[in-house]
Parts: C-alpha cells; structure tokens; sequence
C-alpha cells in the first residue's frame, strides 16, 4: 500500500499598502501564516518590479489587504498557478475584477470579521442617538449643568423603532444586539426573504414604510446605481420629527445637501461615520450643527480589533490548503450586490 501524500504547503505573497502587514498581521499571525504556506519574504506593494513579477509568477495564494494592486486579467496572466486570494479585509469590490472570478480563482473575504465591529459601533449610535447624548452633551459643555429636554422630540429608547436598509452582514449583527432593547426592528432588503427577517427578529417592509414610521434609521446597503442617494430629500422628509440618521455603509446613499437641510432645521439628527465627499471639507456645516455627529471612517476594524482580519484570513488559508470548503468564500452571483 503506498502511503498517504502529504500536500506541499502552497506557496503565498502578501499584497497590500505598505505598512499594512505590520499592522494587521502581528508576530504571532505572520508565524501562523509562514507554517501554513511557503510565505515569500517580499510584500507587493505593486507588480510591475522585477521581484514582484518572478513573486507572482510563482504565487498559489495571494493575501491582499487595504491597498493591494488591482487584480484583474492582466495580473492572472502574470500569476498562472493562483488558485486562492484571500483577502485580510472587508470589500473585495475595490480590487478585484470580476475575471478573476470567471477563471476560477477563488476568493475569501474577511468582511464577517469587519462586521464586528461596525455592528458595535452602529448599537452604540443608536443608543447614544436615541439618548440625544451628542446633542446634550454640547449643550452642556456651552450652558452648564442646566438639563432641558423641552425641545426634544422624543428622547430614549424604549418601544422606539429601528429601521434597518439592508440584511448585510452589519445589518444581521445589528439586529442580534437590538435584542437587547425593547425595540421593534423594520427590515428593507429587496434580496432577502419576509420569513428569514422574521426569524431574526425583524419585519420586512418597504423602504418608504420604514423611513415614515422608523424613530431611528441606519444604513447597511452597498453603494451601487440602484442604492446611490436612496435617501434622498423626498424621503428624508417622510422621517417623523426627531428622527436619527446613522450610516456606517456608504456614504453615497444619503443625499448630503437634503439630510444638511433637516438637520440644520432641527428636525433630524444625523449620525455619520462615512460621507459624500469623503472626506467632507474643512468647514463643511455637519461638523458644526449640535444636533450631528461626525466620525472620520473609523466604526470597521482599528487597532486591536484589527487582529480578527488576520484570524479569519489565516483560517481560511489553513482551510484551503487542507481542501476543505471555505468559511467565507465570494461566488460570481453575489459580486454585484455586495457592499
């Protein structure tokens, strides 16, 4: 009988901006990596150097992160043995052309990891929103210890209703944490099913619906043709009196100049993690009205949390290089209408 062949560990190239390595991959990850794969010793920033081709000539797995090269036709063509990208980040959408796909490479996103921490962050902007914490905690700081409340709306969070836009991956999250409220939770994705968002806790409805009835709405959806300025100043204005805006996806799907409107009105609050543009302009009026709140892009990964791209990359190497499916693998049908 012969005996078993052991599998050759695939030989891997990192690409992404410089100094991303350092900070996704600790010790710990690139030790884990290098007995997981024949890691070459080069980082590929881009691919037009002499290194950098004879690296992807001989590439079986390529690990990409925030700033890789563009990867589409013309790089396969360079890299014949790829056979697995495994991307130690959210989006794919940014790098990838959909060829690669076509040719039967296949690709793995680190995007649940991602979510973790934008889901955190989007519970705490809806408690925070829902308590007018930015708003009174300006008040304070330019009045004093002088608590008014009069002028508010509404102000707390129970029996308040969450409108979700989008089941993505943040938007599931976030509904498993909104568990913890007594809140109803309005769903709009044209993509999923009413039972499934009624299975996680939520109901479907349209999207006019939820903006008219919803005390609190935050963004989840992909920005593409269909989703760009989906509010837009007509639904902005179906929000009731002293809704809260929060949007942690994209910031193309608010229509800026409308939402700057109500919010310099005093009807809406706005809490915003990304823009359009981005980043917004020295000046520009969000920054100042007391009733929005402005954050440079930061609910994703940062810092320590950071180390979950890596565990999640790392575990879909050591899955791949086993021959067993893969966690988190992107298929050609979802490319279009994901984020």
């Amino acid at each position: 009988m012969k005996p078993p062949q052991t599998r050759l560990r695939p030989r891997a190239v990192l690409a992404m901006a410089p100094g991303v390595r350092e900070q996704v991959f600790g010790h710990d990850a690139l030790r884990r990596l290098g007995e997981l794969a024949e890691l070459h010793d080069q980082v590929l920033h881009e691919v037009s150097s002499p290194g950098a081709l004879r690296a992807m000539a001989e590439a079986e797995v390529l690990v990409t992160g925030w700033g890789c090269p563009r990867i589409g036709a013309e790089l396969l063509d360079l890299a014949p043995g790829l056979r697995f990208i495994a991307h130690a980040a959210g989006t794919v959408k940014t790098f990838l052309d959909p060829a690669v796909l076509d040719r039967g490479v296949r690709v793995s996103s680190a995007a649940d990891a991602n979510a973790v921490p934008v889901a955190e962050f989007t519970y705490a902007a809806i408690v925070f929103g829902a308590k007018r914490a930015f708003t009174l905690a300006r008040r304070y700081r330019e009045h004093g210890t002088r608590r008014d409340f009069a002028d508010l709306a509404w102000l707390g969070t129970h029996g308040i209703t969450v409108g979700l836009i989008g089941l993505s991956r943040v938007g599931r999250r976030v509904m498993g944490l909104l568990r913890g409220l007594d809140a109803e939770v309005l769903v709009y994705d044209p993509y999923a099913e009413a039972a499934e968002i009624a299975a996680l806790g939520g109901t479907a409805t349209d999207l006019d619906t939820l903006v008219g009835r919803s005390h609190v709405v935050s963004l989840h959806a992909p920005e593409s043709r269909e989703t760009y300025r989906m509010l837009d100043a007509r639904r902005l204005s179906l929000l009731r009196d002293g809704a809260i805006v929060i949007n942690t996806a994209r910031g193309g799907l608010i229509d800026t100049e409308a939402l700057v409107k109500e919010v310099r009105s005093g009807r809406l609050d706005a809490i915003l993690d990304v823009s359009d543009p981005e980043p917004l302009p020295a000046g520009h009026p969000l920054f100042d009205l007391p009733n929005a709140f402005v954050t440079p892009h930061l609910a994703g990964a940062q810092g320590n949390e950071l180390a979950r791209l890596a565990e999640s990359a790392l575990e879909e190497i050591a899955r791949y290089a086993a021959g067993l499916p893969l966690m988190h693998e992107i298929h050609r049908g979802e490319l279009d209408r994901m984020a």
